[in-house]
């Protein structure tokens, strides 16, 4: 057994301690009269209470309130407030010193006892004593309330322990059940209550213990048995029990060498604990009253020990402070092998936990023999060749481990037969029939053998404290200051990290990256032990374990947290107790308690797979969780702010002050100027015009002019635009607002020499105006001047005036906003722009919107056939015959690249590694990939892939014309020019890296009304995943999620051009098309498009039922906003009628998909027939007959299915 010390404090004499119920707080009562408030995890001071005059010997918190309770030397018990941190009220009554104070678990009442003899209760809502119980002869030292029942004990130092019944007066405190008394009750009343010898009926002495020889410390109840505990000044500590008639000594533990001043029951395990001033802490052995163990301080006097209502912890004053401890490692000792967990349970018997069936086997192994009875399994090995774990228990010099062979089949906990043991600290296996022993006082470290025969022994360094695993055939030294990897084959150092005090390793899941786990950091380093990342927490760490994508997670005292390779960390999940990890699997945490049960956590993984993939650059990763997560907070605002993606940030935002910070450091000006009308704030205004004048957007920088009323900047803007008729205007404005000035100002700006004079005469200035007229040749003004001044020519004295010089002239037509040189939008902008991720693009730039709206979402353009889409030209037209290019750039595949023949070289290996079609087609071999693709997806018509197979087939191809007539020079781009293994040698195929712009293409085409346009180009991404070739199964994953966008927005399309095309009577079909494009799984964006033609159609033509559903669901899409309120009327008026003038074969509440060739309903339980490439659906007749939404492949066909993973 071991004492853990998790806090001390340093202060004068502690006298009274109490651990809060749910904080991590501890009170402790000094002899100097200051009561401490400590966070025992955090090791800081909260707050001190200085109220008590002299010692204060006791404190209590309350179970339930924001209370805690303290008494003192100067007889009074003092209440305080944990919210404000004061004294509330005092209770006055004792007449000496008080001992102890505590609160009743349930009722108001708190217990004191004291110098004076007696023992009193207190009701602390009425703040009134409601009982004092007498008896005693001596200082009454200690008193509590039993945890469950109406009993008090206390002891004195009259040498008694005394057991009262309360029973009466909880009678008499609580209220009445009822208003009508059963007749027991009211015969109950009616006699005599029985008396004590002072007369008190509310609490009566119902045992009173003898047998200790001097006075009694301390007494207390068991948690849950009927025992009793005793310290007394005779060096002992005794054990009582008691029954409802009787009290009797059980035994007496005799040991102390002083007095014990305090005993109490640990409340989960069979052990007593006492404390004396011999300057030990002892626990002792409930069962057979035989010590177990003593901790020693050197100079020291304990006072009292008191423990945690709920977890192993307990606290000791003593005359140098407070120390908080617990007993033994709460750790349970476990391995994990493949998709099991072997551990040790707190009936120390031996389990395993199954991770795909999420359940725990029987008891395997007792382990209660092995080691003394309060012996620990430190660690747990598990070795799979024979079935066997090696576990270890002790400490220091009394460390051993046990090689024990599990059985075969589970049958309940058994005793174990083959036990082979040995001195060691450690032991883990390294091999499948060898395993390790460090003995940490020699500092050796034994290999052994399955039969426990040493075949190797190893002198380590003396520094070396401990070893850990390391992985096959290696182990780690821990010192002091460092962690050696040691190979222990060749008893060779191999790699050495500086790191302190370390615990626990936990190793990733590929056995790359290792953690070294210290009690307040995290370092994380490569197998050869390169430094990677280290963190630093406050609050102890417990465990750890990685996730399958390389992130760490890892337990504190109450946290579950993560950390990146890069450093970056956060919190997943708070946790009520703590919990050791033991595994992590997708979104469930596999976590032992300290009860030895496995307990399955659910996290949400969001935060660090986003941040994770924002780390790695894996943006389609990014959007994903974008559209599929609710990422909100500050947390993540700010990290992608620190990290570079302001306008990722941008779409968390809801605020309109930090989306236009945000839009501003990421230069959307759109945006920002949207937030700015919504703050409507000069300084907003101000920050605005600065950015749009920085990037040279004119027309924002003169809209906020305008707005901050700036004239004379929005003068010289005009003037610097060349905009000669708005600075006009700004003379006249100038004009009315009576502004001399800024009227100068403008005739300066605009070279009105007239209007100039004119405001100079206005203003008095005659000398003035007669000059600039005389000098810029207004002769007959210059007169005019003169006569209103009454002054002749010949007495005005002017220098020589030279000929009038040219002014530039401004550009005839004014400038618009600077051209700026085009940045590429980022992956993200361009994703928000095209409507790729749901929850981030409903509100679409306005430039847009408006020509989607004008083009379609209007009630009537929409749904009328615009001649301009038939002027639009056709940008997949694959009906265009292909011919093969005969230039140097691309080199035919019947020339210097034989497509059969040249099986040998590069293309060789291509053709031998080839796995997909898009292999075959890239190494020339196109029959062989028509073949697979005929047998994997039922293509049948090859002509849509002709370009495809191009190039494929080009892009991996260097031709390179030589100079001089001498031949070209030929070389292949391989997927990883880097491989040197022939076997590994594949082609490029380029594609994968396009899918999202030409994602945003078909979105783009869809925005402009060109649906003809956006279905080809949907067409054109299937095809370029048919002949594509990926790395892994993310990729495919991916992939076929893009088949099945394209496919549907095909088939909605196809669904629309359709109703564009019918016959203006045909009123039925064109609602029931409307009716189905809305069932198309289209971006949220353009659904709503679709929604809203469905809408209006039905509208229009009296369909009032099937309106009213379609705003609905616009409305679910689209809360607010034009559409929202358009959409709010039409269910508004249709919601009055409640009916369809027109019967259409359309059940909006049912599970149905669209035939791609009727367009009409295949409701569930119909027979229906399945393309493989996309998996569109089609009616029975059409099996056989070519795919309408591919193009290429057999409606039926019998295919294996898409592979391309290469």
């Amino acid at each position: 057994m071991k004492m853990l010390t998790k806090f001390e404090s340093k202060s004068s004499r502690a006298k009274g301690v109490a651990f809060h119920p749910k904080r991590p707080w501890v009170l402790v009562s000094l002899h100097s009269s200051t009561i401490q408030l400590w966070d025992y995890r955090m090791g800081t001071l909260i707050d001190r209470f200085e109220d008590h005059v002299g010692p204060v010997r006791c404190v209590d918190f309350h179970p339930t309130q924001p209370l805690f309770v303290s008494g003192g030397d100067d007889y009074s018990i003092k209440v305080w407030s944990l919210n404000t941190r004061k004294c509330i009220f005092t209770l006055n009554g004792h007449l000496d010193y008080i001992r102890t104070v505590s609160f009743h678990k349930d009722l108001p009442w708190i217990i004191s006892c004291s110098d004076d003899q007696t023992i009193r209760i207190w009701n602390w809502q009425n703040r009134q004593e409601i009982a004092c119980l007498t008896g005693h002869n001596h200082y009454v030292m200690s008193a509590q309330f039993h945890p469950t029942e109406d009993l008090i004990v206390s002891a004195s130092l009259d040498q008694t322990v005394r057991v009262w019944d309360i029973s009466g007066l909880r009678k008499k405190h609580s209220a009445p059940t009822s208003s009508m008394r059963s007749f027991e009750d009211q015969l109950q009343r009616q006699q005599l209550p029985q008396q004590d010898i002072f007369g008190n009926v509310n609490a009566i002495v119902k045992y009173v213990l003898e047998g200790h020889d001097k006075g009694v410390n301390y007494a207390a109840f068991h948690p849950t048995l009927p025992l009793i505990v005793s310290a007394g000044d005779d060096r002992v500590v005794k054990l009582w029990r008691m029954s409802d008639t009787k009290a009797w000594e059980v035994d007496t533990c005799r040991g102390h060498t002083g007095n014990v001043l305090c005993a109490v029951f640990h409340p989960h395990q069979d052990l007593i604990l006492s404390v004396s001033d011999d300057k030990t802490i002892r626990v002792w052995d409930l069962n057979k009253r035989v010590p177990i163990k003593q901790f020693r301080r050197e100079s020291d006097r304990f006072w009292l020990i008191a423990s945690h209502p709920t977890i192993n912890l307990f606290a000791s004053c003593h005359d140098s402070g407070v120390m908080v401890f617990k007993l033994e490692r709460e750790r349970p000792a476990h391995a994990i092998f493949q998709n099991k967990l072997f551990y040790v349970n707190a009936e120390k018997q031996v389990q395993s936990y199954d991770f795909q069936r999420n359940e725990a086997s029987l008891p395997m192994l007792s382990l209660k023999k092995i080691g003394k009875t309060w012996s620990f399994m430190r660690t747990l090995s598990y070795n799979q060749s024979d079935n066997s774990i090696l576990v270890t228990h002790g400490e220091g010099d009394s460390g051993n481990y046990a090689l024990i062979t599990l059985p075969k089949h589970v049958t309940g906990a058994i005793e174990p037969t083959d036990i082979r043991q040995g001195e060691g600290n450690f032991a883990c296996f390294i091999s499948r029939n060898r395993f390790v022993a460090f003995i940490k006082s020699s500092k050796t470290l034994h290999v052994k053998d399955l039969s426990n025969n040493i075949t190797k022994t190893i002198q380590l360094d003396s520094s070396v404290t401990d070893v850990l695993y390391g992985g096959p055939g290696r182990v780690l030294l821990v010192k002091s200051h460092s962690v050696v990897n040691y190979d222990v084959q060749q008893r060779k150092e191999l790699a050495e990290i500086s790191v302190n005090n370390v615990k626990y390793v936990s190793w990733s899941n590929d056995g790359q990256n290792l953690a070294l786990l210290s009690k307040h950091t995290i370092t994380i380093a490569t197998k050869d032990l390169e430094l990677v990342t280290s963190m630093h927490e406050t609050i102890r760490i417990k465990s750890a374990a990685w996730d399958d994508s390389g992130v760490l997670l890892y337990s504190t005292l109450n946290h579950i947290k993560y950390t990146l390779l890069n450093g970056d960390n956060g919190i997943i999940k708070t946790l009520e107790n703590t919990l050791y990890i033991t595994r992590i699997a997708q979104k469930q945490v596999y976590c032992l308690n300290r009860s030895g049960e496995v307990e399955v956590v659910n996290i949400d993984p969001t935060e660090y797979r986003f941040k994770k993939s924002l780390v790695n650059k894996n943006f389609a990763e990014v959007l994903r969780i974008i559209k599929n997560s609710n990422l909100v907070g500050q947390n993540i605002i700010a990290y992608l702010q620190k990290k570079g993606y302001p306008e990722v940030a941008l779409q968390f935002v809801q605020d309109p002050e930090t989306r236009f910070e945000l839009a501003l450091e990421c230069s959307n000006i759109n945006v920002a100027l949207e937030q700015a009308k919504i703050l409507n704030n000069n300084t907003i205004w101000e920050k605005l015009g600065e950015e749009a004048l920085n990037q040279g957007n004119l027309e924002v920088v003169e809209f906020v002019y305008q707005k901050l009323h700036l004239f004379d900047k929005l003068a010289f803007l005009y003037t610097y635009k060349g905009d000669s008729e708005r600075l006009h205007k700004m003379a006249t404005v100038a004009e009315h607002r009576g502004d001399v000035s800024a009227l100068v100002q403008n005739t300066l700006y605009n070279n009105d020499v007239k209007k100039r004079c004119q405001v100079y005469i206005q203003s008095g200035m005659l000398p003035l105006a007669y000059v600039l007229a005389k000098s810029n040749g207004f002769t007959e003004l210059a007169q005019q001047i003169l006569q209103e001044a009454g002054v002749e020519e010949k007495d005005v004295e002017l220098p020589e005036i030279g000929s009038t010089v040219a002014l530039p002239q401004p550009v005839t037509e004014p400038l618009g906003n600077w051209p700026l040189k085009e940045s590429s939008l980022s992956f993200f902008e361009s994703a928000l722009l095209t409507g790729q991720v749901e929850n981030l693009s409903l509100e679409q730039s306005e430039e847009a919107t408006d020509k989607f709206v004008d083009a379609s979402a209007a009630v009537v353009d929409f749904n009328d056939e615009d001649d301009a889409l038939e002027d639009e030209g056709d940008a997949w037209d694959l009906d265009d015959d292909l011919d093969i290019p005969e230039d140097d750039e691309i080199i035919p595949a019947d020339e210097d690249f034989p497509v059969v023949a040249a099986a040998d070289g590069e293309i060789g290996y291509w053709l031998k590694n080839a796995k997909t079609a898009g292999g075959y087609a890239a190494a020339g071999s196109f029959e062989q990939a028509a073949s697979l693709l005929s047998k994997q997806l039922g293509v049948v018509n090859f002509e849509p892939l002709r370009s495809r197979f191009l190039e494929v087939y080009s892009s991996s191809k260097l031709y390179l014309p030589g100079i001089d007539d001498l031949p070209a020079m030929k070389d292949y781009i391989r997927a990883d020019n880097d491989e040197d293994n022939p076997n590994k040698f594949k082609p490029y195929i380029p594609g994968f890296d396009s899918l999202e712009d030409q994602l945003a293409l078909g979105f783009k085409y869809f925005n402009a009304n060109n649906l003809e346009d956006a279905i080809s180009t949907f067409r054109s991404i299937i095809y370029t995943i048919t002949l594509i070739t990926v790395e892994d199964e993310d990729q495919e994953s991916k992939c076929k999620d893009v088949l099945v966008l394209c496919r549907e927005y095909v088939l909605g399309l196809s669904i629309e051009l359709a109703r564009r095309a019918l016959d203006p009577n045909d009123i039925k079909r064109n609602l029931e098309l409307a009716a189905y494009f809305t069932r198309a799984q289209l971006q949220n964006p353009h659904k709503l498009n679709a929604l809203q033609v469905a809408m209006t159609q039905s509208f229009k033509h009296k369909n009032f039922a099937s309106a009213s559903h379609f705003a609905d669901e616009i409305l679910k899409i689209s809360p607010s906003g034009q559409r929202a309120e358009r959409a709010q009327k039409v269910k508004a008026r249709a919601d009055q009628v409640a009916s369809d003038a027109i019967e259409i074969d359309f059940d909006p509440y049912a599970e149905f998909d669209i035939c791609a060739a009727t367009y009409t309903p295949i409701y569930r339980g119909s027979p229906s027939v399945s393309e493989e490439l996309v998996g569109a659906k089609y009616k029975p007749e059409f099996k056989g007959s070519v795919c309408k939404i591919t193009q290429i492949t057999a409606v039926g066909a019998q295919a294996s299915g898409l592979r391309i993973i290469g």
